[in-house]
């Protein structure tokens, strides 16, 4: 089976250079590859693209439904291979979507990465709900897991997996980050965090929203929340960079 990304435009793999915007490795240069799919729904996504595809309809709040033909392309693993080592990677951030779902062919083109790039350091962004298979896991340096809140609009059942949240709250190579609307979505965090032994050193609050003012108004007061709990702050720097567009 072929690897199914998202796309830029038509027939055009997600597949782009950038800095990492987001989570501990901030402002890290990355190559970017999206997977297209997801086994969630938020109401809030900013990648509606890769799982609202037409005849969907769970809720979002834009609206919009993708032509999966426009937004979603399959390629051959050698061939998305050959797209990331044109950029010249030394860090390769796979992102979705949730990138889990295609845990063979995902593990086939990180196997084939690393027989050329031994030390690509490779992460994986998941939104904590499915478990990578040992050839998938074993080639993974960071999971960056964010776990989707109520007022994502995803039921708890689904979303908050209680053994995946105790497996990646125990190792040490898995990062939480919590998107954050309101102030009163801290409270789930820290019951999250007593619940399944969080590691303060390994959560990181972040503002929900796609433009710099909303995230900017939110870090106001999201900040000292932060500070009185002794919790990590972080930004989405590619919204402030590039606005909320695909590839960057």
């Amino acid at each position: 089976m072929p690897i199914v990304l998202a796309t830029t435009q038509p027939g055009e793999p997600e597949i782009f250079a950038s800095l990492q915007g987001e989570g501990p490795s901030t402002g890290r240069p990355s190559v970017f590859v999206r997977l297209s799919r997801c086994n969630l729904a938020c109401v809030w996504c900013d990648t509606a693209y890769t799982w609202r595809f037409s005849g969907d309809n769970r809720p979002h709040r834009g609206g919009e439904s993708f032509a999966r033909k426009a937004n979603q392309v399959a390629i051959d693993e050698h061939d998305a291979a050959q797209k990331i080592l044109a950029l010249d990677p030394d860090r390769l951030v796979v992102t979705g979507g949730e990138p889990l779902l295609q845990a063979p062919a995902l593990t086939r083109l990180i196997t084939l990465l690393r027989d050329i790039r031994p030390r690509l350091h490779v992460e994986v962004e998941t939104n904590g709900t499915v478990e990578a298979p040992h050839a998938l896991d074993r080639l993974i340096d960071q999971y960056n897991v964010s776990p989707k809140l109520a007022h994502s609009g995803n039921d708890a059942d689904l979303a908050l997996v209680p053994e995946r949240l105790q497996a990646y709250s125990e190792d040490p190579r898995a990062f939480f980050k919590f998107v954050i609307a309101t102030p009163a979505d801290l409270d789930e965090v820290l019951e999250l965090k007593r619940t399944y032994g969080i590691l303060p050193s390994r959560l990181q609050l972040m503002p929900e929203g796609t433009d710099s003012a909303t995230l900017y108004d939110r870090m106001r007061w999201l900040a000292p929340l932060a500070m009185r709990h002794g919790l990590r702050l972080t930004d989405r720097l590619h919204i402030h960079l590039y606005g909320d567009t695909r590839g960057t």
